[in-house]
């Protein structure tokens, strides 16, 4: 019988897949070569440094860290 810990745990993990399924969408939807001013996650400013090294991003360092973390 799941705990309150297993159901919070599952509910973090759906959460998690929700939020990368959106990320891939957008991703998806935009052009390759088009960087975001803001970060399609939290909304925060991408520095144009990271805009121009990395073609087509999409979110700012920290949300690509939380992402990758995710995934692996």
């Amino acid at each position: 019988m799941p705990d309150d810990m297993d159901r919070a745990q599952e509910r973090e993990q759906e959460m998690r897949q929700d939020a990368l399924a959106e990320q891939s969408r957008r991703t998806q939807m935009m052009q390759a070569g088009d960087s975001a001013e803001f970060c399609v996650l939290c909304e925060t400013e991408i520095p144009q440094g990271r805009r121009m090294a990395v073609p087509g991003v999409q979110t700012c360092i920290e949300c690509q860290t939380d992402l990758e973390k995710a995934v692996a």
